[in-house]
């Protein structure tokens, strides 16, 4: 073979490596398969022997038994002509001997490694042993073929249209040695060089390639599509070390808590920014800015159900109840908190003790204080029913209010009329009366839990518990009246003890 021609040779196969670098990976066939390798190419003799260098075509055809090892059994076939004579030695027949037609069979069996199976462009190298069988044209007079053989090696490059398609290109070297005592050569071994290309079929087996890239063939790879960049086992599976649902590979953050949420890095999510990733966070809706529990739950130190992030008064004692702001509640808005206020129902802008009951007194409340009663002559009712009239209702507002400043006071709503008509109908109606009145009280003021029929009672006179005479108009006037009295005096008594202190 020319010097040119070798180049050539090198060229060709420099430019498939870079191809082959280029692009994507097409890996080798897996499993049992078979492979077939049409190919036509270059003999090249050496100058040992008595041939000229010249074309050759044949086929290889192989068992692969996984992606890396196959067993081939290569034919080929070239017609040339002897330089001088018909012996397949250089020497033996003068120069000026004619050239003489032979045909060479070339014949061999191999094993060949592929090196890189899992790439486009797979290097692979190969040793056997081969043989050629040399026949020589009838009128050479040479009875019977002539043979030699020996240790063949060679190597190649693949680049892979697909995992079951490529292209091949090929060198093997054929090594014969002649026998001893044959003229004009030693028994020095000598070197016959085949250059060949082809296409490459490879049948049946697993189809090769790495689909999901990551260095685990198609055919080992239970898990085909991993993620690209996804660390894997053995089996192509992505290792997961935090359990997150993201391999690691891809997983920024590889140290996730079991059970958090985490985002597409495998980074915990954690939406309301409390340092707690959700999915651990058992309160997933924390304010902004609050300091939470290993739960993700609002601090309260004290607790009264608002977080220590926004609680205003952190120390509130156990059991009060608190205002947004976390500080005990103050209903009244008397300045004095629900748990020390001994009046919860004091009227706007009343000035109060240290306990939340008034200092300043209206004329309704010092009756009630120093007679034990508050008597109404303005409540009026609908002539000879029950009715409450409207403008009564504010009378009776503001008694509700005096009434419910102190809960511990058990009142009696009495009902008196006048003489007019008969005592049965007179006793009747001021009860109905009072009843109405008392409806009024705890349908009006219903925050009040303390205010409920328990404290209340309603009850009709009639005419029989008259303050006036009912012989005059003016008088019969006092006597139609409501009275609220104080049935457990006992607790008026503490009060005005309270007050007489509170003056000293």
């Amino acid at each position: 073979m020319s010097a040119a021609r070798r180049w050539a040779w090198v060229v060709a196969v420099a430019g498939m490596s870079v191809l082959g670098r280029s692009t994507a990976s097409q890996a080798q066939v897996d499993g049992i398969h078979a492979i077939l390798f049409p190919w036509y190419g270059y003999a090249d003799f050496s100058n040992d022997t008595n041939f000229e260098d010249e074309p050759i075509w044949g086929g290889t055809a192989g068992l692969g038994l996984n992606r890396y090892l196959t067993i081939e059994g290569h034919l080929g076939r070239t017609t040339t002509d002897t330089h001088h004579g018909f012996v397949h030695y250089a020497t033996g027949f003068p120069p000026e001997s004619a050239p003489h037609e032979v045909t060479v069979l070339q014949y061999g069996a191999d094993v060949a490694i592929n090196l890189l199976p899992d790439v486009r462009l797979v290097p692979y190298v190969m040793a056997g042993w081969g043989e050629v069988k040399l026949d020589f044209a009838e009128e050479d007079s040479v009875p019977e073929p002539e043979y030699e053989n020996g240790w063949e090696f060679g190597a190649g490059l693949k680049y892979r249209l697909n995992p079951r398609l490529a292209v091949r290109a090929e060198v093997r070297d054929n090594v014969w040695s002649f026998p001893e005592g044959t003229p004009g050569v030693g028994s020095d071994a000598i070197h016959n060089w085949t250059y060949t290309g082809g296409l490459e079929f490879a049948l049946g087996g697993v189809g090769g390639g790495d689909d999901d890239k990551d260095k685990v063939s198609n055919a080992k790879d239970k898990c085909p599509n991993t993620p690209l960049g996804a660390r894997v086992d053995v089996n192509g599976c992505p290792i997961d070390s935090d359990s997150d649902g993201v391999p690691d590979g891809i997983d920024q953050c590889p140290n996730t808590p079991t059970g958090a949420t985490v985002d597409t890095r495998g980074c915990p999510r954690d939406s309301d920014n409390d340092g707690v990733p959700d999915g651990i966070d058992q309160c997933a809706d924390s304010p902004s800015g609050t300091p939470v529990d290993t739960r993700g739950c609002p601090r309260d130190t004290d607790g009264d159900g608002v977080p220590d992030g926004t609680d205003q008064c952190a120390d509130t004692p156990a059991g009060v109840a608190v205002d947004a702001r976390g500080c005990p509640a103050d209903s009244d808005n008397d300045g004095v908190p629900d748990d020390k206020d001994q009046c919860p129902f004091t009227q706007a802008n009343i000035k109060v003790d240290a306990v939340g009951c008034p200092i300043e007194l209206t004329e309704r409340e010092i009756e009630l204080l120093d007679k034990g009663r508050i008597t109404e002559r303005n409540i009026h009712f609908v002539t000879g029913k029950w009715d409450i009239l409207p403008e009564s209702q504010a009378v009776l507002d503001e008694i509700g209010k005096i009434l419910i400043q102190w809960p511990r006071l058990r009142i009696e709503i009495g009902g008196h009329a006048d003489a007019r008509g008969s005592d049965a109908y007179n006793l009747d109606l001021s009860d109905k009366r009072a009843h109405a009145v008392l409806d009024y009280l705890v349908t009006k003021f219903p925050k009040s839990p303390d205010v409920t029929r328990e404290v209340y009672t309603a009850k009709g006179y009639g005419e029989r518990v008259p303050v006036a005479s009912n012989k005059t108009v003016e008088g019969m006037a006092m006597n139609r009246r409501v009275e609220f009295k104080v049935l457990n005096t006992e607790e008026l008594t503490k009060e005005r003890e309270r007050r007489q202190l509170q003056q000293k």
